[in-house]
């Protein structure tokens, strides 16, 4: 028997991956270097995001954006590109630190068994990788790249004047010294004291984006606090204007685009200074046209004033009101509550019209953002509305609208002095006006602010790579030379940092690698004779390898550099003036809209200000593709059950073990109980029909429900493409070499030229779907023909590699379709014989007829006028007109 069963595809599946493997069938030549080889072509540089070797290992919906590169990868080569695409693992991270806190076993041995078990998995699904070029970001020469970009930042700064990062010499001979007092201030990897978030569930600081908006830890949910420590920053603020303006110059799905310029957050506005009796109050506005309106003033509790502006009769109830916010975290404190508030006493004098304003403190305003200190405008803030109802201050309206308070645009109203008036202006001119007049009285300044906050850039944890910076006498931190990277990082006693109860706000970090003393206190000797110097104990975040890989790929073993010129430039390079080259595809998750891709662009921009490399972004093109969910079953207690256990009812009821239980609709995951993996799809059916299933599951960007009793559609559709070559019974040859009938033609070129704009466009679900029509063709008219099953092959061969390779080779075929030319439609069978004409009678459609494409008006209309439907219409009534719109239309007037 050679049924095309789950048995067979599994045998068919494992020789062509072992074939693949030892022909290098996915091997991508460089310009230069140890993988240089013809490179002649057009290139196609194709990613997908680091996965995360989870010790769970990979459950059917992890695969569905690995399988899409894929398709898109093959096809590419059969387009005659040479294809780029490779696969490595990010390997640092928590969740292998605390697999080695719960077991003790070393991070790095249960990191490698859960690639190799993650690789197993995907290499089963037949993934066209070049596997020379992968790596794991815990691999020494890795980390040596990683720290040597480390050591780029902190040994340059960011020159406003040109726009761009310089060398740190430069910066020295442009101030005339070098004291590490006036130039560490300026570098773009530094140590600061400053504001944190500080976890004490987990002894470690967390990066704004690892805290939630109920300001607790996205892993393990522990409260989340501010603390000012030592840490070392990476000044992205720096490049927050090219971030933003260079999302013009890739091609990104706008929701993502949006997601970073919020992020960034950047407003331009005014910086406007209120007299005081303790002196001047600068606050930041986007809106200086509303200043007229400004009827108190809110500083932070934390702001340096409060203690002057505070009279003695309000002292303690601002020393309460202090205490109160400094319990809370931010986000706690800007959360949509009542509002509340302390009066200062004192008041400021708004610089617009003399008008004496109270000065208040509330949690809501933070130190962080903007300068700690607001103007409300209450008949224009919702806040600041909420806020002056709670405490009876007037609104008075300078902008003409709806009801208060008004936040959209319109007319300035009420807002004029002697010297100017912006009544009856717009918002820009009424902007453009008053920033005028405030800079021309010394009283403010244009401004542009940003949310985005330098990228806070160490962690109290042992499993990631360590900082390549030791500390003088003098406590300040010193490069160690690039013959001496990597630093790797030694063995310790515990791995965990210390962590403390969950609400310790006061409790101080301590690192894992800190209780090595012989690795922390170190000799060196750095150029000034052996001194003693202490390591730096913090590591760097797990953001760190991901946020250059891209380059590691172009040139995977060398030495010398983080890569060869030539190569970066070949596979990264823009291919035309002005633009900013990178990947030609990236996919996906959209979970990583903001982190990962701003980190990313930062490091890339940097290293291409310094000459490293030619592209300006990472990633040209990327993708987003949706998510694989699942039902999840939960009995009357919540607790979930086995999915793959549970009976179904009328569709709307559900047992377990002869107990009702309860469906919900979401993700797959271990704890739910629903988990299916590949390993049981790839036994039951077979990596092709797997892989076939998930393309055909719906549009690659949207989510998608699992099915496991729908794959057997996809397996029947390849057994018929199988039947079409394949004697079942015998394993006998059956195509023939018969010429196509004309009816054959057109669809097969249909086929042809409509799966090809599908897979420029990524539409795979509707690609495979028109391949089973043509496959339904074939089978129902009994053709099997070779100049049908093999373009038939050839377009399957991206969805089903294996399939169709073993198709192909028992066609005759000596060498792999992997880079066979992809069909290309004939225009000529793409034109119709015949089309359907609408016939009309009194506007109400009668008759359709099938009529020859180049069919002309009298034609046309004698046929209408003899259709019988057409006639018992007309129902012996004189005919007006007939107007004929040839082919598709006449319509009789009677």
């Amino acid at each position: 028997m050679s049924r095309y069963t789950a048995e067979l595809a599994a045998e068919i599946e494992a020789r062509w991956q072992d074939h693949w493997e030892a022909e290098g069938t996915f091997h991508a030549a460089n310009p230069t270097g140890d993988l240089a080889g013809d490179a002649s072509g057009e290139k196609y540089f194709l990613m997908d995001m680091f996965p995360y070797p989870s010790g769970a290992g990979l459950h059917v919906g992890h695969p569905l954006g690995y399988i899409a590169t894929d398709v898109v990868g093959r096809h590419q080569r059969m387009l005659g590109k040479n294809v780029l695409h490779a696969l490595g693992y990010d390997a640092y991270g928590l969740p292998a630190e605390l697999h080695a806190i719960s077991t003790g076993e070393h991070p790095r041995d249960n990191t490698l068994a859960n690639i190799a078990n993650m690789r197993r998995q995907l290499r089963r699904l037949g993934l066209g990788h070049d596997d020379r070029r992968s790596f794991a970001t815990i691999e020494p020469e890795y980390v040596r790249w990683t720290q040597w970009i480390f050591l780029q930042l902190f040994n340059s700064w960011y020159d406003a004047e040109t726009g761009r990062a310089r060398p740190i010499a430069d910066l020295i001979e442009k101030l005339g010294t070098d004291d590490p007092a006036v130039i560490d201030e300026h570098r773009l990897a530094y140590v600061s004291e400053s504001p944190v978030n500080w976890c004490p569930g987990l002894g470690t600081v967390l990066a704004n984006e690892e805290v939630t908006a109920e300001g607790r830890s996205e892993r393990g949910n522990f409260p989340v606090f501010t603390r000012d420590l030592r840490q070392w920053n990476m000044r992205i603020t720096a490049y927050a204007d090219r971030l933003i303006d260079d999302l013009e110059r890739v091609d990104w799905p706008e929701p993502v685009k949006l997601m970073q310029r919020n992020w960034i957050g950047r407003s331009h506005g005014a910086e406007v200074d209120f007299a005081s009796p303790a002196g001047s109050i600068r606050v930041f506005t986007t809106r200086p046209d509303t200043l007229f309106g400004a009827t108190f003033m809110v500083l932070s509790p934390e702001h340096p004033l409060v203690e002057a502006l505070t009279t003695p009769e309000q002292a303690d109830a601002v020393f309460a009101y202090r205490a109160e916010a400094a319990a809370k975290t931010d986000r706690e404190r800007q959360e949509n509550r009542d509002k509340t508030g302390v009066a200062l006493g004192a008041t400021a004098t708004n610089p617009v019209n003399g008008e004496q304003i109270p000065v208040f403190i509330a949690d809501y305003v933070l130190m962080g953002y903007g300068t700690g200190a607001i103007m409300a405008v209450p008949a224009h803030d919702e806040r600041d509305f909420a806020f002056a109802t709670a405490f009876g201050l007037p609104t008075p309206r300078v902008i003409e609208g709806g009801e208060l308070p008004f936040t959209g645009a319109g007319v300035a109203v009420n807002s004029a002095n002697a010297e100017v008036s912006l009544d009856g202006l717009g918002v820009e001119d009424a902007k453009a006006r008053i920033i005028a007049w405030l800079e021309s009285k010394g009283l403010g300044t244009a401004k542009t602010t940003y949310r985005l906050r330098d990228w806070l850039f160490s962690r109290q944890r042992y499993w990631g790579e360590p900082f390549p910076i030791v500390y003088d006498e003098d406590d300040r931190p010193v490069a160690l030379p690039e013959s001496m990277l990597p630093v790797e990082l030694p063995e310790v006693p515990d791995y965990s940092p210390r962590t403390f109860a969950p609400d310790d706000a006061t409790s101080e970090p301590e690192p894992p690698l800190g209780r090595v003393a012989d690795w922390v206190n170190v000799t060196l000797d750095l150029g000034d004779g052996p001194k003693q110097y202490r390591r730096e104990t913090n590591t760097m975040p797990n953001w760190a390898g991901s946020s250059w890989y891209e380059l590691r790929y172009t040139d995977p073993h060398n030495a010398d550099q983080v890569c060869d010129p030539e190569n970066e430039r070949y596979w990264l390079g823009p291919r035309e003036a002005g633009a900013a080259g990178g990947v030609d595809l990236y996919v996906g998750g959209v979970e990583h809209a903001v982190l990962h891709l701003l980190y990313a662009r930062f490091w890339h921009k940097v290293l291409f200000d310094l000459g490293h490399i030619s592209s300006e972004e990472p990633f040209q093109r990327l993708f987003n593709q949706g998510y694989i969910q699942a039902y999840a079953y939960a009995d009357a207690r919540g607790a979930y059950v086995p999915a793959d256990e549970v009976v179904e009812g009328d569709g709307e009821t559900f047992t377990w073990n002869g107990e009702p239980v309860f469906r919900e609709y979401g993700k797959m995951g271990k704890s739910l109980k629903n988990v299916v993996t590949p390993d049981e799809m790839y036994d039951a059916y077979g990596a092709d029909t797997f892989r076939v299933y998930e393309m055909s599951m719906g549009p690659l960007d949207v989510s998608r429900p699992w099915e496991t009793r729908a794959v057997v559609g996809s397996q029947r559709f390849l057994q018929r493409v199988w039947r079409l070559v394949v004697d079942e019974e015998t394993g006998a040859l059956v195509v023939t070499d018969d010429a196509l009938d004309d009816a054959t033609l057109r669809v097969l070129h249909k086929t042809i030229d409509g799966v090809s704009a599908d897979m420029e466009h990524l539409r795979f679900n509707t690609a495979i779907a028109k391949l089973i029509e043509l496959t339904n063709h074939l089978t129902k008219t009994g053709v099997n023909a070779r100049p049908a099953v093999e373009p038939l092959t050839l377009m399957l061969a991206p969805f089903a590699p294996h399939l169709a390779e073993e198709i192909w080779s028992r066609l005759g075929h000596a060498e792999s379709l992997a880079r066979a030319p992809y069909p290309v439609a004939d225009p000529r069978y793409l034109v119709a014989d015949t089309v359907t004409c609408i016939v009309q009678v009194q506007g109400k459609v009668r008759a359709k007829i099938e009529v020859a494409a180049d069919a002309r008006d009298e034609a046309l209309s004698g046929l209408a006028l003899a259709e019988a439907n057409v006639q018992r219409a007309i129902d012996g009534r004189e005919v007006r007109k007939v107007i004929v719109r040839a082919p598709k239309l006449v319509n009789i007037v009677v």
